[in-house]
């Protein structure tokens, strides 16, 4: 940051540490939003900061999502649009986030890193190449028990740095600014709730990547399958001739999914299938399948494989009938973001006047910017400076969460300069 600027109140660091400490995992399958009440604890947090800060017009909707908004600064009569920027308070439920106990490693000389609280929990070089850039850095880790909760509290960190550094320091030209933290992102239902109409923005980015300088306009395009297997239940003693068990054929349906097809065995720009949670009983088995794809064509091909599978199944194993559910997650943001090429082309600028050298990366995942993006707000994604998200192995920097904040604050001139589009 320019020496002559005002510091924030806190840095980005200190925030972060702070708000991993809040358990904010989210659960799937639940009637509300938000899927759990702990959730609240850092909104209703955010809510009260974001107000001390002196951001106007801060507000907390009953579904759990926090906005606020800072006024532009510039003459009147300049036409800049209104600028958003999202990150999600929820962590990911696939591995634990109480009592996450933050392990700064500071001025890390290279290595492997053996996390304190369970041994077993490496965070190798061999594994995580991008730690011979960290030579130097203060590299953040969990204590090997939980996850860290980079996903996404660094980008909730590097907003909240961004709002009082904009806040103390008028003399940094900008339009209006919105902000907005929402709860559920991780499984994927949240977003439905969030008003795109009383964000006021124009445009918009999630603060929810990985990597230092990686840009992403691209992600997945998402459909979820549900296969059910049925069959009858008996009283084993009797059940020759009567029973039909269902979970053979759930069984032989995993079994003959291709391995080539599976997120183990793929990656770049190569979709996948992933059976990820299901059950398993005589009477009812089910599975729950995540489709993958760049491409539509590409996407649509998988769930006809998964179709003639259920069919190659009922054929097999006679008296089973095999249902098969398909629901649209959300579309590769790729589709709208192709017509704003400036949103891109800004946050590669903003990134480079941080000292950073950017790329673009597509995400293989999605954020809330994919359904955002069709819901009329373009909503390209922007790096944190975390990786390993949703495993004990989670880890970020530093350096990570100072340059993100660096570019959003670079990011925000940038619309200044530049006439409405």
């Amino acid at each position: 940051m320019d020496a002559s600027r005002q510091p924030p109140t806190e840095t980005a660091v200190d925030r972060f540490l702070r708000y991993v400490r809040i358990d904010t995992q989210s659960q799937e399958e639940q009637p509300t939003t938000p899927s759990t009440a702990k959730q609240w604890n850092l909104a209703n947090l955010l809510v009260s900061e974001l107000k001390q800060l002196g951001a106007s017009d801060v507000r907390i909707s009953d579904s759990c999502m926090v906005y606020a908004s800072i006024p532009g600064n510039l003459p009147a009569g300049s036409e800049v649009p209104g600028l958003g920027f999202i990150a999600h308070v929820d962590t990911s439920p696939a591995v634990t986030g109480t009592n996450v106990n933050p392990i700064v490693h500071r001025n890390y000389q290279g290595g492997d890193i053996v996390l304190p609280n369970d041994r077993t929990q490496v965070i190798t070089v061999e594994q995580n190449p991008v730690l011979r850039d960290m030579i130097g850095d203060d590299v953040i880790t969990t204590d090997g028990t939980t996850l860290l909760g980079s996903d996404d509290k660094a980008g909730i960190a590097t907003i909240m740095t961004m709002v009082d550094v904009l806040v103390r320091n008028p003399a940094i030209s900008h339009g209006p600014i919105a902000v907005a933290f929402t709860a559920d992102e991780e499984i994927g239902v949240g977003i439905e709730k969030f008003d795109v109409a009383a964000f006021g923005a124009k445009f918009a980015y999630t603060v929810d990547g990985g990597t230092l300088g990686e840009i992403s306009d691209e992600t997945w395009s998402a459909r979820m399958a549900t296969v059910t297997f049925a069959g009858k239940s008996t009283h084993p003693g009797t059940a020759k001739g009567v029973m039909v068990n269902s979970i053979h054929a759930f069984a032989d349906y995993l079994v003959h999914m291709p391995a080539d097809m599976l997120p183990e065995t793929t990656d770049g720009r190569v979709g996948f299938v992933h059976p990820y949670v299901g059950a398993a009983d005589v009477e009812t088995s089910q599975i729950k399948i995540l489709l993958r794809d760049f491409d539509l064509s590409g996407l649509e091909a998988k769930e006809q494989l998964l179709r003639d599978l259920a069919s190659a199944t009922e054929r097999k194993f006679p008296g089973v009938t095999v249902q098969l559910d398909v629901k649209e997650n959300y579309k590769n943001m790729k589709e709208v973001l192709k017509d704003y090429p400036q949103l891109t082309e800004n946050a590669l600028e903003a990134a480079r006047r941080a000292g950073l050298t950017p790329f673009t990366m597509p995400i293989r995942g999605g954020t809330d910017g994919s359904k955002l993006t069709f819901r009329g707000l373009p909503c390209p994604n922007i790096f944190t400076g975390g990786h390993n998200f949703h495993s004990k192995l989670e880890f970020n920097s530093r350096r990570g969460l100072e340059k993100t904040t660096e570019t959003l604050v670079h990011l925000v001139q940038l619309f200044a300069e530049q006439p409405r589009r």
